[in-house]
């Protein structure tokens, strides 16, 4: 946005520019008509606003970020957005030439700029969405795009109507791909991010029992899932499974629709020219759908990729001991759960050992869901199941403890060498505590 003049930034953004009130005599001032360079980056964090960024002051359910826009202004931001009520202090501490944009709705305000850009941009731009493996999708097709285009895509979770606007003006000119990750809590979510986003290609990893708790059905997630086919403009592209008659009911006929899987137009098959560091069931799915989507925008992937996973999603890290441990416990739901534990029946050749804890927002069949994953832990090979949290308990596992914290403790004085640990849970569990525990015992040793 460096080229874009303060004028134009406050009309894709839908705010009302002003200024400083006291410029100095002679000095350029923001809607005089003289040149001010626009910002280089957007931030909604005031700490850590500098020059060149535009502080996007969000009102919160504790905290107004607005109230920070002045802080912001004193680091050297080179302006604000902010509601009505904060633009007058935030333009009297404003330096000289720094701009101060007012909207009623600074959110509505952040990702109508991300359109804007978006468009200015002109970059292919694919969203990807889904009950699970959306993160891992987006990671590997990040991965087969990036040696032949210049490609910016979602970093970590910021996949929501805050993150993704954030991610989609982190994109310098000249980005050609935009590979945008769209998570959803509830109905209507995935079709406000598309309409941030405007997508060329949008791909549905799968439909599962996840967020049942809030949709009340599985019908209904592959309803709020399936509104990022209805937010695709005539003739792009859908990226689907190709066992999923749930999708069914929302496909459309102006859609170019490419299947991936079993059955589908792009299958395990098509991976052979490729070397992709992992070789898991349901990663190799997820490689499918990323291949289809990387095609869909005229890019073949060939040889080595060098796939960089987001944190705690499947990650392998070997400890002391022989003891190998699977981080995979940024999130959890019955697909991922048993997509997990087959891997681990294949892929230890040590005694198998699994963490597993609560699976949330899985509505009333939780227990029985809980249960189910336990049966298939045993079925798996699975030799010592230590489960963590209440709803994990159904698991009936060897050991049983409420907390992250106690597992910890626990499970290092049951650990033989050669064991393979897999450690995974819905993200409010905090496995993440029982492998940093592991490799802080490491390290002492």
């Amino acid at each position: 946005m460096r080229t874009w003049t303060p004028q134009q930034l406050a009309a894709a953004a839908g705010a009302e520019l002003g200024g400083p009130t006291r410029p100095s005599p002679g000095a350029a001032v923001p809607g005089d008509g003289r040149d001010v360079a626009g910002p280089v980056r957007v931030t909604i964090d005031s700490r850590d606003a500098g020059p060149g960024d535009l502080f996007v002051g969000l009102p919160g359910t504790r905290v107004d970020g607005g109230r920070y826009a002045a802080g912001a202004l004193a680091h050297g931001a080179w302006g604000v957005l902010v509601a009505p009520e904060h633009a007058e202090a935030a333009a009297v501490v404003a330096p000289v030439d720094a701009v101060v944009l007012t909207a009623a709705d600074p959110l509505a305000a952040l990702q109508r700029l991300a359109t804007a850009w978006r468009r200015d941009l002109r970059s292919q731009v694919i969203a990807v969405t889904g009950s699970t493996g959306k993160t891992s999708t987006k990671d590997i097709l990040a991965a087969m795009l990036q040696p032949h285009r210049r490609t910016v895509a979602t970093h970590e979770n910021l996949n929501t109507e805050i993150g993704l606007p954030l991610t989609v003006l982190s994109a310098p000119p000249g980005t050609e791909v935009l590979v945008l990750e769209l998570a959803m809590r509830g109905a209507g979510q995935i079709a406000e991010l598309a309409s941030i986003a405007e997508p060329d290609v949008g791909v549905i990893t799968n439909v599962g029992p996840v967020h049942v708790e809030l949709l009340g059905s599985v019908e209904a997630v592959a309803a709020a899932k399936a509104e990022l086919l209805a937010g695709l403009r005539p003739g792009a592209t859908a990226v689907l499974p190709a066992d999923e008659p749930l999708l069914e009911p929302h496909l459309r006929d102006d859609l170019r629709t490419v299947r991936f899987g079993p059955g589908g137009e792009v299958t395990d098959a098509d991976l052979a020219g490729l070397k992709l560091g992992f070789d898991s069931a349901h990663m190799r799915l997820n490689a499918t759908a990323a291949l289809a989507a990387a095609r869909a925008v005229g890019v073949e992937p060939a040889g080595r990729i060098e796939i960089a996973l987001s944190a705690m999603r499947g990650q392998v890290r070997r400890f002391a001991g022989d003891i190998t441990v699977v981080e995979d416990c940024y999130n959890a739901n019955p697909m991922s759960m048993r997509a997990a534990l087959d891997d681990l029946q294949r892929s230890a050749s040590g005694r198998r050992v699994a963490v597993l804890g609560d699976m949330l927002e899985l509505g009333p069949d939780a227990g029985s869901l809980h249960a189910q994953i336990g049966d298939h832990a045993r079925e798996a090979g699975v030799e010592l199941l230590l489960t963590v949290g209440p709803q994990a308990a159904a698991m009936r596992g060897d050991r049983a403890v409420a907390s992250a914290a106690e597992a910890a403790v626990l499970l290092a004085g049951l650990l033989e060498p050669g064991d393979t640990v897999l450690v995974k849970a819905s993200r409010g569990v905090g496995l993440e505590a029982v492998v940093a525990a592991l490799a802080e015992a490491a390290e002492a040793a």
